[in-house]
């Protein structure tokens, strides 16, 4: 039987202003991929994701999650499908972690709502803020508690705008070890991310863009090639085995 992709991009094109941001893309995520999405700033990263979840509309083309076209979905069906990790951390209302992070899980009964929170914010190592409040946490401290938020929803497809960007080496780990293992549970992973180095050591798979485009998709050790990383990133990669796989080394040209 044909797995259905849980995330389908077919020929999209979306403008902010008059600049043209985001390209011809076309790809398709299948369900259980943590895929990196990388690039220089400017590349259509953010463009890209937002407009998978419906926050910018685009000029041509079409976004199908779980085959349903989005322009199809209501904001219920949507927020079922998907769960997104904006890259601005900032909560509006001081309200409790806990509290928070239960309305990622807000198509539940308020008591199972809470349950599910809670147990996001332990898999995430941050249990002890369940009752602070998210305006008095450092910003990493807030970041696991965004994280937990997508992460209570058990939405089939996950997208994450740099989950790690500001946080220190032990909280990138975790976060991309927490994705990780909801990719090897069966939900699917998009993350965009600055790292090269832990792209290429966490994703099953990498698309690198730049000026809105695709230029590479595949293993990391493709999509992250010497060509590619000196055209794209202007940078001299390269791969070496370690004892857990390859491992990239990166320098300036």
């Amino acid at each position: 039987m044909t797995t259905t992709p849980r995330l389908q991009i077919e020929s999209l094109s979306l403008s902010r202003g008059c600049r043209t941001v985001v390209r011809d893309v076309s790809l398709s995520v299948m369900p259980g991929e943590l895929v990196a999405l990388v690039g220089p700033n400017g590349a259509g990263k953010t463009s890209l994701i937002q407009a998978v979840c419906g926050l910018l509309k685009a000029d041509a083309g079409r976004v199908r999650l779980e085959g349903a076209d989005l322009v199809t979905l209501g904001p219920r069906d949507r927020a079922k499908a998907l769960a997104y990790l904006p890259q601005d951390g900032t909560v509006a209302w001081n309200l409790p972690a806990l509290e928070v992070v239960a309305l990622g899980a807000v198509f539940l009964e308020p008591d199972g709502a809470r349950a599910r929170a809670m147990a996001a914010l332990e898999e995430v190592e941050a249990g002890a803020l369940a009752d602070r409040g998210v305006a008095e946490l450092s910003g990493g401290e807030r970041a696991r508690v965004l994280l937990a938020r997508v992460l209570a929803s058990e939405a089939g497809l996950i997208l994450a705008d740099e989950p790690v960007a500001g946080l220190d080496p032990e909280g990138q780990l975790l976060v991309l070890e927490r994705v990780k293992a909801r990719a090897a549970a069966g939900q699917t992973v998009v993350a965009s991310l600055h790292d090269l180095s832990l792209a290429a050591r966490f994703a099953d798979r990498v698309i690198t863009m730049d000026q809105g485009e695709v230029c590479a998709d595949g293993p990391p050790v493709q999509a992250l090639s010497p060509a590619i990383l000196r055209d794209v990133f202007g940078l001299a990669g390269r791969w070496l085995e370690g004892e857990d796989g390859p491992v990239l080394t990166l320098k300036r040209l």
